[in-house]
């Protein structure tokens, strides 16, 4: 404890009074290292586990500045918070992060799930047009199941930067001939399908015609979207963007990239639930590529496990994203893949539980490769 008591009295006075602390998790552990170091009262479970964090680093604003301290063992970031007079919310964001999630849709809540894409566009930035025929949409999302895609993600309306707005009636007619087909097809099998969509009225069509799930890149913002998702019970994943697809990337400014997502993700969340959407049907995506320039995104996906402190899930959407080509050699959005799998992995490494990918079966691959080792550190 002695040392304990030393190494926060070393932190003290770094942060200006009153300023606002946010956690993430740091020293995360795996396997055997997780169950010993759980044990020993030396690290808390990440998310309720299989994984642990043995550390903290705290990230504060105060006014317009922001202040890293740390990583800092947990006891040792604990006493320092009493210290300062933030232990309670200390331990309201350790218990957040700590806490087990939900299980969602049925689906398996011991490792990282898949969302396969289905693009029933002709103008999506990687695959538009090779999906857009209601047959064509529906072989696809047969063949990702058969990958082992664990949800399917439709969608009928491009939200690339740039992209136009497509008419409410034309994403109707796009996305719930699809749905209907794969749940007449599938039978009692009944997979989970998500209706990708920013449109109350598309939310609607699409769960009556079957979807479990609404993934919205505008976080919810509109009023309807909440009613409906509240009204229907279903989880939603609320994505960080700011402004229109075809305006966002001018919005690309931020004094500190992870802590303004997360701030401006919390204001979506906090809707929602006031909206009557509880917080264990939420998820959350850092919006990836949307509103971010390549550095930027770098920033947040150095520092994804700040969204745990939701106590939400984790959805991360990087596959193919033109953050790879700008970190290679300007690669084509088809041959990103491999550069998919590695912000995939880097994302379940910090604890991301749901990956959206347009390539399935090697993001399966991937993960099954990443877990036998993980799982013996």
């Amino acid at each position: 404890m002695t040392d304990i008591l030393k190494e926060a009295a070393l932190m003290r006075g770094l942060l200006p009074s009153g300023a606002d602390i946010r956690l993430a998790p740091a020293g995360i552990v795996r396997g055997e290292t997780a169950d010993r170091l759980l044990s020993a009262g030396l690290a808390r479970p990440l998310a309720g586990g299989p994984a642990a964090f043995t550390a903290v680093e705290i990230i504060a604003r105060s006014g317009a500045s922001i202040h890293l301290l740390g990583p800092a063992a947990i006891d040792t970031a604990a006493v320092w918070a009493a210290g300062e007079g933030l232990g309670e919310t200390f331990d309201r964001q350790i218990g957040l992060i700590s806490a087990p999630r939900p299980v969602l849709a049925g689906l398996p809540a011991d490792r990282p799930l898949v969302m396969g894409i289905v693009n029933v566009t002709p103008d999506s930035f990687s695959d538009g047009g090779d999906f857009a025929a209601t047959d064509a949409a529906v072989e696809h999302a047969f063949a990702l199941l058969m990958q082992g895609a664990d949800i399917l993600d439709i969608g009928g309306e491009s939200t690339r930067p740039g992209a136009a707005p497509v008419p409410v009636s034309e994403e109707l007619r796009r996305v719930v001939p699809v749905i209907e087909a794969i749940r007449r097809r599938a039978g009692a099998k009944r997979p989970v399908i998500s209706i990708d969509t920013r449109r109350p009225d598309v939310m609607r069509a699409a769960l009556d015609a079957g979807a479990e799930i609404v993934n919205d890149v505008t976080g919810l913002a509109d009023p309807e979207s909440r009613r409906i998702v509240a009204d229907s019970g279903v989880p939603a994943m609320l994505m960080h963007m700011r402004g229109e697809p075809q305006t966002m990337q001018g919005e690309a400014r931020y004094d500190f990239t992870p802590l303004q997502v997360l701030e401006e993700l919390e204001t979506r969340v906090l809707d929602a639930e006031q909206a009557g959407i509880p917080r264990d049907r939420i998820i959350v995506d850092p919006g990836i590529g949307f509103a971010k320039d390549t550095d930027q995104n770098l920033e947040v996906l150095a520092r994804l496990g700040l969204l745990h402190g939701f106590g939400c899930r984790i959805l991360l959407g990087a596959s193919r994203k033109r953050m790879i080509g700008d970190l290679s050699r300007d690669e084509p959005a088809k041959q990103r893949v491999p550069g998919s799998l590695a912000v995939a992995l880097a994302g379940v490494e910090q604890g991301v539980q749901i990956l959206r990918v347009h390539d399935v079966a090697e993001t399966v691959q991937a993960l099954k490769v990443w877990a036998g080792i993980a799982g013996r550190r």
